[in-house]
């Protein structure tokens, strides 16, 4: 019963937060700081999970495959490769480096 009390109060607070977004003047969203900090930060965002899924195993710091193929992935956009051919890269990197026992 503790996991549907969690969901639902979960739940609340997400439309809660949502309702509050629609309370926000106009103007206040208009402004150069907020569109910057709104363009910016699902990236900034999206680095940390990026990196804590990669280098991060709870507490301690891991380098292993998943590092080899975060690299290869980085090294194919240097190259400006296409968006799947890097994703390709980064899969067979580390798919290579766990074969090989990494």
């Amino acid at each position: 019963m503790n996991v549907w009390i969690a969901i639902g109060v979960t739940a609340v607070g997400c439309y809660l937060v949502k309702y509050l977004g629609l309370l926000v003047p106009a103007g206040l969203l208009e402004r150069p700081l907020v569109k910057r900090l709104a363009a910016l930060l699902p990236v900034a965002l999206l680095a940390a999970l990026t990196a804590q899924q990669t280098f991060g195993d709870g507490h301690h710091l891991v380098l292993d495959a998943r590092a080899a193929g975060v690299g290869a992935a980085a090294l194919a956009l240097l190259l400006r490769a296409p968006f799947l051919l890097v994703v390709a890269v980064a899969v067979v990197v580390t798919a290579g480096v766990r074969a090989l026992g990494g």
